[in-house]
C-alpha cells in the first residue's frame, strides 16, 4: 500500500471519528451543557436555546465538510478529482465555512453588546479571525482545483 493509500485510509477514519463524536455532541452534549447552565444561572436561563441551536448548527456545519471530504477523498481515489464533480464538493465545504462564518460575526456582535468583560468577546474574535483566514484558503485552493480541472479536460481532450 502506497503512502496515498495509508493516508487516504487513516483520514477516512479519522472522519468516521470525528463524525461520531460530533453526532454526540449534537445529540447529548451540547443540549444537556446548556441545559444545565440554565439551570446553574437562571438569569442566563434565556440564552439555553439560542445557543443549542447556534452551537448545533456549528457541528452540522463541520458535518457537512466531513462528508464532502469523504466524497472528495473518493474521487481522487478514482482520479476523478479534476473533474466538474469534485468542485460541488468543494462548493458545498466552502458554504458550510461560509454559513458557520456569518452565524460566528452574528454571536460576536451580539456578545460584544452584552459582555461585561472582554475575555468571550476576544475569545469569539480569535475565532473569526481563524475562520475567516481558513475561508479565504479554500477559496483560493478552490480557485486552483478550477484551473487544474481546466488544463485537465485541455490535456484529455488533446490526447
Amino acid at each position: 500500500m502506497t503512502v496515498d493509500r495509508w493516508a487516504t485510509a487513516l483520514l477516512r477514519l479519522a472522519l468516521v471519528v470525528l463524525f461520531g463524536i460530533l453526532v454526540v455532541f449534537q445529540t447529548l452534549s451540547l443540549p444537556g451543557q446548556f441545559r444545565y447552565l440554565a439551570e446553574q444561572n437562571p438569569e442566563d436561563a434565556a440564552l439555553r436555546w439560542p445557543a443549542t441551536v447556534i452551537t448545533i448548527f456549528w457541528v452540522l456545519c463541520v458535518q457537512v465538510v466531513i462528508v464532502a471530504t469523504w466524497r472528495l477523498l473518493t474521487l481522487v481515489r478514482r482520479d476523478r478529482i479534476f473533474t466538474e464533480a469534485s468542485l460541488g464538493w468543494v462548493d458545498a465545504i466552502v458554504w458550510a465555512v461560509a454559513a458557520g462564518w456569518l452565524v460566528l460575526v452574528g454571536v460576536l456582535v451580539w456578545v460584544g453588546l452584552h459582555a461585561d468583560d472582554p475575555g468571550l468577546p476576544m475569545l469569539l474574535f480569535l475565532s473569526t479571525a481563524v475562520v475567516t483566514v481558513v475561508a479565504l484558503v479554500l477559496l483560493v485552493l478552490r480557485a486552483l482545483l478550477r484551473q487544474a480541472t481546466a488544463l485537465r479536460t485541455d490535456l484529455d481532450a488533446v490526447i
